[in-house]
C-alpha cells in the first residue's frame, strides 16, 4: 500500500514538474534573448519552483543565518545528495548566481538549452572543460556573479555521508578574496533518493545557509585548512540531525 501511494505521489510530482515548466517557458526564452535579462530568469526559477512546492504539499524550511549582500560575489559550497537540490537552492539563494554542473544536463530536452546558456557546465573527463569552468567563474565573479557549487563533485554512494571536497571552489575563492558560504542540505536524499528507483518521500525541504567563511588575507597555503574549515560546518549540522552519520 506504501508503495503503491508512493507511486501516485510521484507521479503527480512529475506532472507538476513538467506542467510548471511548460508554462514558465516562454518567460524563460524571453529572457535569454539579451545577456542583459539572463538574470531575470531566475525570478522565473523560484516561480517553479514555488509552483512545484506548493502543490505537491511539502513545506520549504529554510534556515538563513546571514544577510545575503546583493553587492557582494559569494561561492556557495552545498552538499548533494538529490537531484532535488537544484530546484531548491534557486529559492535559497537571494543573490545573481551561477551554477557549475556537469555537462550531461544540457542533453535534457528543453531545460537544457536553458541551463547551458544560464549555467556554467563542466566535462569532468576533459581538462580543456575544467579550465574553462574556472575560467569562465572567474569572469563571472569579477562581473559580481557569486558562484554555486557541490565541491564533491557528484552524489556520493551514501547520503548523507559527505564524500572528499574537490578543490576548485577554495582556490577560486582565494585567488578571489571572497566568502565562502557553507550550505547543508539534510535530507533531500529521502525526499528523492538517486537509487534508480526515482520515487518520492513525502517530507519538508530543509535548507541551512551557514555564516560566511571569510577569505581575505588567505594565500593557497591556507587552502586545505579552508577546505576542511567548509567541510566541518556542514558535516557538523548533517551529524547533529543524523548521529549515526560520523564522516570524521
Amino acid at each position: 500500500m506504501i508503495l503503491f501511494l508512493r507511486r501516485i505521489y510521484t507521479f503527480w510530482a512529475v506532472l507538476v514538474f513538467v506542467l510548471g515548466f511548460l508554462m514558465l517557458y516562454p518567460f524563460f526564452m524571453l529572457f535569454l534573448i539579451s545577456p542583459k535579462t539572463h538574470q531575470a530568469s531566475h525570478f522565473c526559477y523560484k516561480i517553479w519552483a514555488v509552483f512545484v512546492f506548493t502543490l505537491c504539499g511539502t513545506p520549504f524550511l529554510p534556515e538563513r543565518h546571514f544577510k545575503q549582500n546583493k553587492k557582494q560575489a559569494y561561492i556557495f559550497c552545498a552538499n548533494h545528495t538529490s537531484y532535488a537540490d537544484i530546484a531548491m537552492l534557486y529559492l535559497t539563494i537571494q543573490v545573481p548566481y551561477s551554477f557549475i554542473g556537469k555537462s550531461s544536463l544540457a542533453k535534457v530536452p528543453m531545460f537544457g538549452y536553458l541551463y547551458k546558456t544560464l549555467h556554467i557546465l563542466v566535462d569532468r573527463k576533459s581538462a580543456a572543460s575544467k579550465r574553462y569552468v574556472v575560467e569562465e567563474s572567474l569572469r563571472r565573479i569579477d562581473k559580481g556573479e557569486s558562484i554555486m557549487i557541490f565541491p564533491e563533485g557528484t552524489i556520493p554512494k551514501n547520503p548523507p555521508k559527505l564524500g572528499d571536497f574537490k578543490e576548485g571552489a577554495f582556490k577560486m575563492a582565494i585567488e578571489k578574496q571572497i566568502p565562502i558560504v557553507p550550505i547543508t542540505i539534510p535530507n533531500n536524499w529521502i525526499i528523492l533518493s538517486d537509487d534508480g528507483k526515482w520515487l518520492c518521500n513525502w517530507r519538508p525541504f530543509r535548507v541551512i545557509v551557514h555564516k560566511p567563511i571569510e577569505t581575505k588575507g588567505l594565500t593557497l597555503e591556507n587552502l586545505e585548512e579552508l577546505k576542511k574549515q567548509t567541510f566541518d560546518v556542514i558535516n557538523n549540522e548533517l551529524i547533529k540531525r543524523f548521529p549515526s552519520n560520523d564522516n570524521r
